[in-house]
């Protein structure tokens, strides 16, 4: 019954097209809203920090960009870790190179410089699709790794080759480095997963989100009724890429603090997650992303918890379940509900205003 629409009538077409058409959608988001920015920050430790709230958000931007790939535009891509590398290498090339530049302007630069990168690597999609295209993309992951692993410019000419985050602080609070506060990193992600989602579920619901729908359904319907192939399938690429950069971008200043190209950003460690991501939270929905982020990122969580403190259980069997859990869900979602648990919870809605009367 909470969901009844009764007595909400739209009275012209932009508050029938609004983001949250029913008032309990509005309330309910902004409580989570309040809560994320008002209670979160003065509770939070460093435990929930590193173990689940930083990596949600993190992981929920690389989601959105890639869904809004897979998802909305159709074009297959297994290169998430060299797009994210990408991100992560421009971040520490321009925090050496300019060591007064404002953070979040770094990050925003290295989103922009992986969607240039994304542009690059999708020319090939104009022709080829589905497993060809996901091989092309699956050839930048390794080629990308191998560049940021051998050439020792992107390093700094490190004999270890691993590079490591300075010191940035906004507004005099250290975001990124080892003094950096749980709060203060969490608000950080925070800021920039709420913007740039609301902007990616505005241009979703454009004419250039409309355009990558019908480049998805039908390509060849698509570029009779108008809609330049090209042009718009490079346009998910760079888009995609920048927001997957951004995701790389914190994955190292924000996260990690230091990293080795190889192991961080392995098709294991990061490509196939991301991937698992939209397609068990739904492909093609932004709610989508940010499930699948939090799923993955809680499983072995839950897991370690039950399996390994509870039961006694190694943790090598708790991740051999997980990734036996990541294989099932996937062929579950795919063969009964592929559009994920997005779409359970749309079905749960629908049932919410229809109770108590049958369908």
């Amino acid at each position: 019954m909470i969901y009844k629409e009764t007595g909400q009538y739209n009275s012209n077409y932009r508050s029938d097209h609004a983001i949250f058409p029913l008032m309990q959608d509005k309330i309910a988001f902004s409580l989570l809203m309040l809560v994320a920015f008002l209670f979160v920050p003065f509770v939070v430790d460093s435990y929930w920090e590193k173990a689940i709230l930083v990596p949600f958000l993190i992981y929920s931007m690389a989601a959105i960009g890639l869904n809004i790939l897979t998802g909305y535009c159709g074009q297959v891509s297994l290169g998430t870790g060299g797009f994210m590398a990408v991100g992560a290498f421009s971040t520490y090339k321009l925090m050496t190179t300019y060591p007064d530049l404002n953070i979040m302007i770094i990050v925003i630069i290295s989103g922009f410089i992986s969607a240039l990168v994304g542009i690059l690597f999708g020319l090939p999609s104009l022709r080829i699709k589905g497993f060809y295209l996901a091989v092309a993309t699956l050839a930048s992951q390794f080629f990308l790794v191998w560049l940021f692993n051998k050439v020792p410019w992107f390093y700094n000419y490190s004999d270890t080759g691993q590079i490591t985050v300075s010191e940035r602080t906004m507004f005099g609070v250290p975001v990124t480095g080892a003094a950096a506060p749980p709060y203060a990193t969490y608000l950080f992600c925070l800021v920039l997963v709420v913007v740039f989602g609301f902007a990616a579920k505005n241009m979703i619901r454009s004419k250039i989100g409309r355009s990558w729908m019908a480049i998805r359904d039908m390509d060849i319907a698509a570029e009779i009724i108008g809609v330049p192939p090209l042009k718009t399938k490079l346009t998910a690429f760079a888009i995609s890429s920048f927001y997957i950069g951004i995701s790389g971008s914190l994955y190292f200043a924000v996260y990690l603090g230091a990293l080795e190209v190889t192991e961080s950003f392995d098709i294991m460690a990061i490509s196939f997650p991301v991937l698992f991501m939209i397609i068990i939270g739904g492909l093609g929905s932004m709610l989508g992303s940010f499930l699948g982020a939090a799923f993955i990122v809680l499983l072995p969580i839950v897991l370690k918890n039950f399996m390994v403190d509870l039961v006694g259980l190694s943790a090598v069997t708790a991740k051999h379940f997980e990734i036996t859990i990541w294989g099932l869900l996937m062929v579950v979602f795919l063969i009964v509900e592929p559009h994920g648990l997005a779409r359970l919870w749309s079905i749960a809605k629908e049932k919410l205003r229809r109770w108590p009367f049958p369908y």
